[in-house]
């Protein structure tokens, strides 16, 4: 029985009946709230505004004046750098509250939201960095000529987050937008809006001019509304590649920018001169973070045929050994499915397997010893064929598909043969056959012996993965517009 207790009477919820919009909390329009349910106790732990229409709309016209007629993109760079290390403060200072926010919202187990603030603010700190290292105007020759290459600010964004990782995905669109001049709607998943909620009382306390840093939280009518105004000349979006597919139509409707981080169905690729046992452990620690709910986690395991039935031995053995439980329990290894929905969306998926005529090696109900909450036990499919719908579509939760190969050609075959295309790995000892192998991945980011990411380098994915990247430079750069400057001298 679960008997974990809700931390959100921690937080100050004074501001979470309003919206930031302009520089100052607005009573919204109408009194219409959001609720947001703890997927460990199930009941309600708090509740935030609304923004219908007529609240998007303000916020789009107070984004939109701040970037015409306020100070924010007539700054310098390193001026607005100044004002974002004043925002990078306020953040750690209150990293308690962030950890917090996002267990309580999300269920996601303490050992990793106690690190979130910090892992999540190098987004800030990378910005702040890209204020001297980048040149924002760049002299071409002939020398001595007037020709520059300027980069300017894209202008307004809409930078919409997704429910897993709220802080993180929000703050890697709220970083590179403000250090290149962009005023900034922020449109967090109305399932875990607090931590942009903090977000916003820590710019409120930072300096920004009014109307360079706003905040709205919507359903999907005011949302779309949001993505489809004309004021709006960028939008960021994180989620689900059907909503991706819709803003990617509206955007290509009216020529706005547009940047999608979606899906992924990723590959590992287990070579036959790796250690089976420390494949299946690695596999199965990475499937349990953020609960299976992360976009990148390594799901379809390709091991060859002679290997496959060992391989599932060991891995079997390692998910078994994984510790679910409540989030706040040091114990605990992997925590709840953050809501009922996406929990059910999980169970359909397995039932799917089963269905199609996948081996289900362990896992694949609810645990026993846990009558409340949204939780679901890690789960092993064996002896997948990479057409059946488990292996094609993301289930995002704690699920295995491990598919045999015959030979590494077809190890690489299968796992190009999917519509996603955000991660990959190769376990192998060998890291000139690692080298190759990456080569030939259709994938964004690819990895040697486990899951890897670097939001410093790029982060993003091929296909149906998304549209350019996050993080580096080149996240840096989608924020910009470059002008080409021809002058009969330099000035």
């Amino acid at each position: 029985m679960s008997h974990t207790a809700s931390r959100a009477h921690e937080l100050d919820t004074s501001n979470f009946r309003h919206l930031y919009i302009g520089g100052e909390w607005v009573v919204p329009s109408t009194n219409r709230l959001l609720d947001v349910i703890s997927p460990f106790t199930e009941e309600v732990v708090f509740q935030v505004a609304e923004a219908v229409i007529e609240d998007v709309d303000a916020a789009v016209d107070a984004a939109h004046k701040a970037f015409e007629s306020g100070p924010w993109a007539r700054m310098t760079p390193l001026e607005r750098a100044k004002i974002l290390e004043v925002f990078a403060t306020a953040l750690r200072r209150r990293r308690k509250e962030f950890a917090t926010a996002w267990t309580e919202s999300t269920g996601v187990i303490t050992s990793m939201s106690d690190n979130s603030l910090e892992y999540a603010a190098t987004a800030v700190d990378r910005s702040i960095e890209q204020a001297t290292s980048f040149s924002f105007i760049e002299k071409h020759p002939p020398e001595n000529s007037g020709n520059m290459l300027i980069h300017e600010p894209v202008g307004v964004v809409a930078a919409i987050a997704p429910w897993n990782a709220p802080l993180a995905s929000m703050l890697t669109k709220v970083g590179p937008a403000l250090v290149a001049g962009c005023t900034v709607i922020m449109k967090p998943a109305p399932q875990t809006p607090i931590e942009a909620y903090l977000l916003a009382e820590c710019a409120d306390e930072s300096g920004f001019p009014p109307g360079v840093l706003n905040l709205v939280t919507a359903e999907r009518d005011a949302s779309d509304h949001l993505v489809r105004d004309p004021h709006i000349d960028k939008v960021s979006f994180t989620g689900s590649v059907a909503t991706g597919q819709h803003i990617a139509s509206v955007c290509a409707d009216r020529i706005a920018r547009v940047t999608l981080e979606l899906g992924g169905k990723s590959a590992a690729v287990i070579l036959d001169d790796y250690d089976l046992q420390t494949a299946a452990d690695d596999l199965a620690s990475g499937i349990a973070v953020m609960s299976g709910q992360n976009c990148a986690a390594l799901t379809r395991i390709i091991v060859s045929r002679g290997r496959h039935d060992e391989f599932v031995q060991y891995l079997v053995a390692a998910m078994e050994k994984i510790i679910v439980g409540e989030p706040y329990d040091p114990k605990t290894q992997l925590g709840p499915i953050t809501t009922k929905s996406q929990l059910e969306r999980i169970e359909r998926y397995i039932a799917k397997g089963i269905e199609e005529g996948a081996a289900l090696a362990t896992g694949g109900k609810r645990p026993s010893h846990l009558t409340q909450g949204f939780y679901i036990e890690p789960t092993v499919f064996a002896n997948v064929d990479n057409n059946m719908t488990i292996a094609q579509e993301e289930i995002f939760g704690p699920v295995l598909c491990v598919i045999p190969c015959s030979d590494e050609a077809d190890a690489i075959r299968i796992a190009n043969d999917s519509p996603y295309g955000l991660n990959g790995s190769v376990y192998t000892n060998d890291n000139h056959k690692a080298y190759e192998i990456a080569r030939q991945f259709r994938s964004g980011t690819f990895g040697q012996n486990g899951t890897k990411a670097s939001f410093a380098i790029a982060f993003g994915g091929f296909g149906q993965s998304g549209l350019g990247r996050e993080g580096g430079l080149k996240g840096l750069l989608p924020y910009l517009e470059p002008k080409t400057v021809m002058l009969n001298e330099r000035p």
